[in-house]
């Protein structure tokens, strides 16, 4: 059942495959428009709202759908927040940001199957946005062609989760155990070594990192920009990538506790600025041109 006139001029709120979500309308009205999907991270913005609140990408003329992740906020597990902390605690790899992780990427392809079911969308691959953990699954789904993707964005991504295993253990000063399991974890979230993986779908992806992030420090969304580099340059297309830094941006992009839209910080400006520039010209850009074709 698709969605009533009136979801073309005001926010949405539902439930797909499962997975909560905020729609947030085209900004020229027109439909059926290209869809973009996003997925927030473990610290601010950690919910939808804060995500879309975040990054509205308001002149978008496209559908962007932010997605909550599982474990938060509706689906929360049994003992809530206190039962996530445990986890956490327990192995924060391998009981906790693996597998949510993992969940995140594997449901967009029956998120996505369900929006182009309620919303007037076009049938062109979608758009994606993550950021830190978000981002992460952004980078699985391509990694492991979960679903077809036009272009990606991907905010502060937590290219090696020991980046944040280390950031945990200089926080709590209680060193991490690496276990066999853990070890493989880490291997199949190494989005850098898996860099040959990412890019042989040939999609164009801006990795934007902050100059102010303690976890993911700019070095590392560069060597995932330089490995994407080289791995696109054997496919024979090397275009279609970047990477920029944020100065003031740190890891979080939003306020604390991070569950509503805060005020927009001039690095949250310039990150939701580039963004809508960059599906703009790798998403809608194309549709429309597509849409002329096909006329």
């Amino acid at each position: 059942m698709v969605a009533d006139a009136s979801a073309l001029t005001r926010p949405v709120t539902g439930t797909a495959a499962g997975v909560p979500y905020l729609a947030l309308p085209p900004a020229d009205g027109r439909v059926p428009a290209p869809l973009v999907l996003g997925l927030h991270a473990f610290e601010p913005p950690r919910s939808e709202s804060a995500l879309a609140g975040a990054v509205p990408m308001a002149p978008l003329p496209a559908w962007r759908v932010f997605l909550g992740l599982p474990m938060f906020g509706a689906r929360l597990p049994e003992g809530g927040v206190t039962e996530v902390n445990r986890l956490g605690e327990r192995d924060y790899l391998v009981e906790l940001f693996g597998p949510v992780v993992e969940q995140a990427a594997a449901e967009l392809r029956r998120v996505t199957a369900e929006l182009r079911a309620a919303f007037p969308v076009t049938d062109d691959p979608v758009g994606l946005v993550g950021v830190g953990a978000g981002a992460s699954a952004a980078l699985l789904a391509l990694a492991d062609d979960a679903l077809p993707v036009r272009a990606a964005a991907v905010i502060n991504p937590v290219v090696d989760p020991a980046l944040v295993i280390a950031a945990r253990e200089q926080r709590s000063g209680t060193p991490y155990t690496w276990t066999e399991q853990a070890r493989q974890v880490r291997g199949w979230l190494d989005f850098t070594a898996r860099a040959d993986e990412i890019a042989r779908n040939r999609v164009p992806l801006l990795v934007v990192t902050g100059r102010q992030d303690p976890v993911v420090p700019p070095q590392h969304g560069q060597a995932l920009h330089d490995a994407l580099g080289g791995a696109r340059a054997d496919h024979g297309d090397e275009h279609a990538l970047r990477h920029i830094v944020v100065p003031d941006l740190a890891h979080a992009i939003g306020p604390e506790p991070g569950l509503e839209p805060g005020p927009l910080t001039p690095a949250g400006v310039l990150t939701d600025r580039a963004l809508t520039e960059w599906f703009h010209l790798h998403l809608t850009s194309s549709a429309q041109v597509q849409a002329t074709a096909d006329a």
